[in-house]
Formats: C-alpha cells, sequence, structure tokens
C-alpha cells in the first residue's frame, strides 16, 4: 500500500518510508567507494591519492544541486500541504531549470582553471597528471552529477522514494560495471574511472528527467515556470545549510590534506582517503534518513499538523542515535577488512589506516544527530539555524580542531579533530532545539 505524507506514522511505517533514501543514499556511495578500490588496487596509491583530492572539489560544486533539492523540496512540500498542488509543480520546475543552467556555468569555468584549482588543493608534481585526468572528464559531466543529487530529493516529496532507489541502482550499477571494465580489464586508470563516473551520472539524471517530463502518478512534474527571483532566493535560503555544509565539508577534507602531507606525507593522504569512503557510506545512512523523512516534517509544518510533527521528531532522534550506535561498532570491528580492500599491498599504509579507521570511527555516536538537526529545521524553512548548526559543524569546528590538536598531541590530533568538532556541534544543536521547541511545537 503506498504511504503518503500526510499519514500517521508509526515506527514501522516510517521506517518503510525512509529506507529507499537510505538505500539510495547508501548505494550513491557504494558505487563511489568502487572507483577508489579500482583505482587503488588497478592505478597505484599515487592515482588513490590524487583522485582522493579532487574529489571535495567536485564534491563542493556538487552540493548546489543538493542545496536546490533540499532548500526547494521544503517549499515544494509545504505548498503540497496547503492544498497547491499547481505551484508546487511550478517551483519544482523552477528549480530544476535553475540547477541545470547553473551546473553549465561551472563547467565552463572549472575548465578553464582546473590546473592552477588542483595546485591550490595541494596536488604534487607527482600527484598533478592525475588531478587534472580525473577532473577533465567528471567535471563535464557536473550538470547531471548536481541535477542526480537534487532529484534524490524531489523522489521522496513526490512520493515516489522506491522509484528514486532503482534510479540510483541503475546509474550505480552501471559506474561500476564500466569500473570493472574500463579499470581493471582496459587499464585505463584515473581517466576510464572518470569516464565510468560521468556516464553513470548522466543516466542518473536523464531518466528522472524524463519520467517527470511525461504524464506520471507521482505528486509533481516538469512544466513551464515563470521566473520568480523571489522563489529562488526562499530556496537557496532555506537549502543553504547543506550547501554550506557539503562545500564546507569539502573544504575541511582539503584542510585534512594539506596537514597529512605536512605530518605524514602522501600515506596520510591515501588513509585518508580510505577513512572517507567509509565515512560515505556510513554517513550516508544518516543523510538518507535525512531526506526521507524531510518531506514529512514540511508536509506537517505546512498542514499545522503539531501532534504528527512531534510523533516524527520524537522517533527520528531514537532512530538516528540507535544508528550511530551500530555503525561506530560496525566501524571498530571490521576496520582492519576495510583497511585491506584498499591499501593491502602496502603493511605501512595499512596499519596506520587501520589505526584511524578506529579512532576516526568514535564521531558516528553523534554526528548523526547532528545531521538530523540540521535537516530537521531545514524542513521547517528555517535556513538560518539549520545554517548555524550545518557550517558550525562542518567548517569552524574542524577548522580549529585539525589546526590546533596536532601541534598539542600530534597526529593523533588529526584523526581525533572530527569527534571533538561533532560534540561541539551536538550541544549547539540541543541548544537550538531547546530553544524553538515552543514555536514550532515539536516536543
Amino acid at each position: 500500500m503506498r504511504i503518503q505524507l500526510s499519514d500517521h506514522f508509526t515506527l514501522a511505517k516510517l521506517i518503510r518510508f525512509v529506507m529507499p533514501s537510505v538505500a539510495m543514499m547508501i548505494f550513491t556511495s557504494i558505487y563511489g567507494v568502487v572507483d577508489g578500490f579500482f583505482i587503488s588496487n588497478f592505478a597505484g596509491k599515487t592515482a588513490f591519492a590524487s583522485v582522493n583530492l579532487i574529489i571535495p572539489m567536485q564534491m563542493m560544486l556538487g552540493a548546489i544541486g543538493f542545496m536546490f533539492g533540499t532548500g526547494g523540496s521544503a517549499i515544494v512540500g509545504r505548498l503540497l500541504g496547503e492544498g497547491k498542488k499547481r505551484n508546487a509543480q511550478e517551483a519544482f520546475s523552477l528549480f530544476v531549470y535553475t540547477t541545470f543552467i547553473v551546473a553549465v556555468i561551472l563547467v565552463t569555468v572549472t575548465q578553464i582553471f582546473l590546473v592552477p584549482l588542483a595546485r591550490f588543493i595541494g596536488a604534487t608534481d607527482n600527484m598533478l597528471p592525475y588531478c587534472i585526468k580525473y577532473g577533465r572528464v567528471t567535471f563535464c559531466s557536473l550538470p547531471c552529477f548536481m541535477l542526480q543529487t537534487m532529484y534524490q530529493t524531489f523522489f521522496v516529496t513526490a512520493e515516489k522514494p522506491k522509484l528514486g532507489l532503482r534510479v540510483t541502482l541503475v546509474a550505480g550499477i552501471m559506474n561500476m560495471t564500466l569500473d570493472f571494465v574500463l579499470v581493471g580489464i582496459l587499464k585505463t586508470g584515473v581517466t576510464g574511472a572518470g569516464l565510468a563516473t560521468a556516464i553513470s551520472e548522466t543516466a542518473g539524471a536523464l531518466i528522472p528527467t524524463v519520467y517527470f517530463l511525461r504524464k506520471n502518478d507521482s505528486l509533481l512534474r516538469l512544466t513551464r515556470a515563470a521566473v520568480d527571483f523571489w522563489l529562488l532566493i526562499k530556496c537557496v535560503s532555506n537549502g543553504v545549510s547543506e550547501l554550506m555544509g557539503n562545500i564546507s565539508a569539502s573544504l575541511i577534507n582539503m584542510v585534512y590534506n594539506i596537514q597529512l602531507l605536512k605530518y605524514i606525507g602522501e600515506n596520510g593522504v591515501a588513509a585518508y582517503g580510505v577513512i572517507m569512503y567509509l565515512n560515505f557510506i556510513f554517513t550516508a545512512v544518516f543523510w538518507g534518513y535525512a531526506i526521507g523523512s524531510a518531506p514529512i516534517v514540511s508536509f506537517d509544518f505546512g498542514a499545522k499538523n503539531d501532534t504528527e510533527l512531534k510523533n516524527i521528531f520524537k522517533k527520528s532522534t531514537g532512530i538516528v542515535f540507535t544508528c550511530g550506535v551500530l555503525l561506530f561498532a560496525a566501524a571498530r570491528v571490521f576496520a582492519p577488512n576495510v583497511s585491506k580492500i584498499f591499501v593491502g599491498y602496502d603493511a605501512e599504509l595499512l596499519k596506520l589506516t587501520e589505526y584511524a579507521l578506529k579512532t576516526y570511527s568514535i564521531s558516528y555516536l553523534f554526528c548523526g544527530l547532528n545531521i538530523f538537526g540540521s535537516s530537521f529545521f531545514t524542513a521547517l524553512s528555517n535556513g538560518g539555524v539549520s545554517a548555524a548548526i550545518s557550517f558550525l559543524r562542518t567548517f569552524v569546528f574542524q577548522v580549529v580542531c585539525v589546526m590546533l590538536l596536532p601541534v598539542l598531541i600530534g597526529v593523533n590530533g588529526i584523526w581525533l579533530s572530527v569527534t571533538i568538532a561533532e560534540l561541539l556541534t551536538l550541544s549547539v544543536t540541543v541548544a537550538f532545539i531547546l530553544k524553538n521547541r515552543k514555536k514550532y511545537n515539536y516536543i
């Protein structure tokens, strides 16, 4: 039976509704990890470290699509809750067209300035050729990557989370198959890995576009849309927390890489790359839950259903905290296996990576609550609070920690930085939740 945003959500129904989004985000992360596996094992650790330098820049630009998706979904979900379906479809269409135009502009800029950008983020003479080869290919598919990211959120708002999952599965399987053929068999290295990613992103954007252009049985469809700058400003202000969070996360990855090159060298960057691949998968659980539950929050907020808003908030915090404990335990248990998959060919690097993974894993106890807290306020159209939580979490606290802790306690300070930053952010998240409880009536 189809679950609707207007339903009362029991624990089982809530999990059923968000699971496609969680699975979608996990699978998206997994096929990104496959890139890393093939590059590391077939092109070597220098190529692996080089790609891990350039990926944060791509994620930072791709976050614009996530911004339009989360910020726009809050608006569209609220309009649907108010019974304004036509307005919701026009707003959805405007956000899609705007995202594509912005992405095309960004492609041009990145192709022109790719070499100095790679140098700026720390690429050495040995790493620069790999950065350029991978970046030239993958930046060309940036419009598709941004649209694919945006559609992941809107599929949930359209009450079609399972369709979103199927699209992601198709794109992911395509990417992994092409990685196997191009990198594993044909030995095309980082260029082949970039091409596999670009092709899969194109599929991940074209399939939803065709679906929403045609008559369908979802709540949304692409239609004509007049330019509405006020609506775009509202969308950006709603989603700016996700944009800043992703940009900050990408920037902080660059800072980590710079610090690791300084304190450890190339091995440090490679070890951090493995951590980030596992981190993509584990935090995908939290991001998937946030994406899956946000339209429910927006709908109930628009419908002024305080009882259901309280129900979703209470159940969500319990689910997210439980997932954090389970992910922490899993990271500790499987750290040796994960490390061996990526860098088992180098004993010194393997030992470093396993230790770093176990230390980093403590952060999973806290980060889920912060991700959900930021997303929850975005869904309530409170972009200011959401942005504050996200920016403090992904940038301010981490920059301070990663720059200061290594000076005080050595290399261990780099691996512990994220946990300290998440703890500091959690105190801010709790403070905002308590401060705004009467305004939104979610407690």
